[in-house]
């Protein structure tokens, strides 16, 4: 597609004026960054959409996510609603010839991702997927740590997660429902195992325990009890990369204690990655700890500057990194890069990952990939 703008402009699919991931990440992600303006924004009713174009002093309203694809003022579509509204906005703005950025999950299945994918892949169009995790400054800086040989041969890892909003009760209804896509395996599950492959590469074979400690649950809100078919545990273990052995927890529920930690121990040393806050691991800066040889304890690493590519002074929070992800796909449109990574191949490599998981939980089978 051919832009008449000097810069990249924004539909946001989801940006309600009081809530909701757009609102704390994408809008101020955005603003953050000199390559983009924000175009046009849509929600489910045009009254909605109208007064969050208000709110954020933007042009255009839609409450039809393909006349926002179509309008011409209109170069990039992110889709940032809730993972079983993906498909209809995603394939709007791929049919509509324009780049597009999704949260994750990309769909509710593996299927859909592929659907998707097969769509931009045909139509040769700048994709995204909301992965932020490889955006992370320090994710990326041990990523390289590992392939430098900074703690030799990696032998094993561990990485530990919580869940928080899956405990006693849920605070969205539609995440009980296996059928939607969005749960702790898919969200919180996906997000952090994506970090781990990331750094050490994908797994060679795994076991699982998808689990379910409570089958119904209230909702938050309004008290409603809910059944669920979804995992509330997540126990991971197998072989990545080049033999390294890793075992992956993700704790429903569990608001005290660790709130994140990834320790990579390797024949020449070892490094680690440890929450600042308790928010998701992706949506916070990480500290970097390591050491070599013979140290007796771990040390804290500085993050080179080299891996920030936003203005000095984004604010670490969830903005951060997808402010990251918006600067990596800034230069994928303009043509200055390759195809914007992690992209919708990537999100059907995670889905697929997923799906192994739960065939390994079901089966009670090591799963070979």
């Amino acid at each position: 597609m051919t832009m008449t703008s000097s810069k990249i402009r924004v539909g946001i699919v989801g940006a309600s004026a009081s809530r909701g991931f757009a609102s704390i990440a994408h809008i101020p992600a955005l603003r953050a960054l000199p390559q983009f303006e924000i175009a046009a924004v849509g929600t489910a009713r045009q009254e909605s959409a109208e007064a969050a174009a208000r709110h954020y002093r933007v042009p255009l309203a839609f409450s039809d996510p393909e006349q926002l694809a179509r309008h011409p003022d209109v170069d990039l579509v992110t889709v940032s609603v809730k993972v079983p509204d993906h498909h209809r906005p995603v394939m709007a703005a791929i049919a509509a010839g324009k780049h597009v950025y999704c949260e994750w999950p990309l769909g509710r299945d593996t299927d859909e991702a592929v659907q998707m994918l097969r769509a931009a892949q045909e139509r040769s169009i700048r994709h995204a997927v909301g992965l932020q995790g490889q955006m992370s400054p320090a994710i990326n800086f041990v990523k390289d740590l590992v392939a430098d040989g900074y703690i030799g041969r990696v032998l094993t890892a561990t990485m530990i997660g919580c869940a928080p909003n899956w405990g006693a009760t849920i605070d969205r209804a539609y995440q009980a429902d296996r059928a939607n896509g969005a749960n702790l395996l898919t969200i919180t599950g996906g997000h952090q195992i994506d970090a781990l492959c990331y750094c050490l590469g994908e797994f060679r074979e795994l076991t699982a325990f998808a689990v379910s400690q409570r089958d119904r649950m209230p909702v938050e809100a309004t008290g409603e009890v809910v059944p669920k078919n979804v995992p509330d545990q997540l126990v991971v273990g197998g072989i990545v990369g080049d033999g390294a052995v890793v075992s992956f927890q993700i704790r429903g529920g569990m608001t005290r204690g660790t709130a994140f930690l990834f320790e990579i121990h390797g024949d020449n040393g070892d490094v680690t990655l440890t929450a600042t806050t308790r928010d998701s691991m992706q949506r916070q800066e990480l500290t970097v700890r390591g050491a070599q040889r013979g140290a007796r304890a771990l040390t804290e690493l500085t993050i080179p500057t080299k891996y920030r590519w936003v203005p000095d002074g984004t604010p670490t929070d969830s903005r951060y990194n997808v402010a990251q992800l918006y600067a990596r796909l800034a230069e994928s449109i303009r043509g200055e890069g390759q195809p914007a990574t992690p992209g919708f191949d990537g999100a059907v490599v995670r889905h697929r990952l997923l799906d192994a998981i739960i065939r390994a939980s079901e089966s009670g089978r090591r799963q070979f990939l």
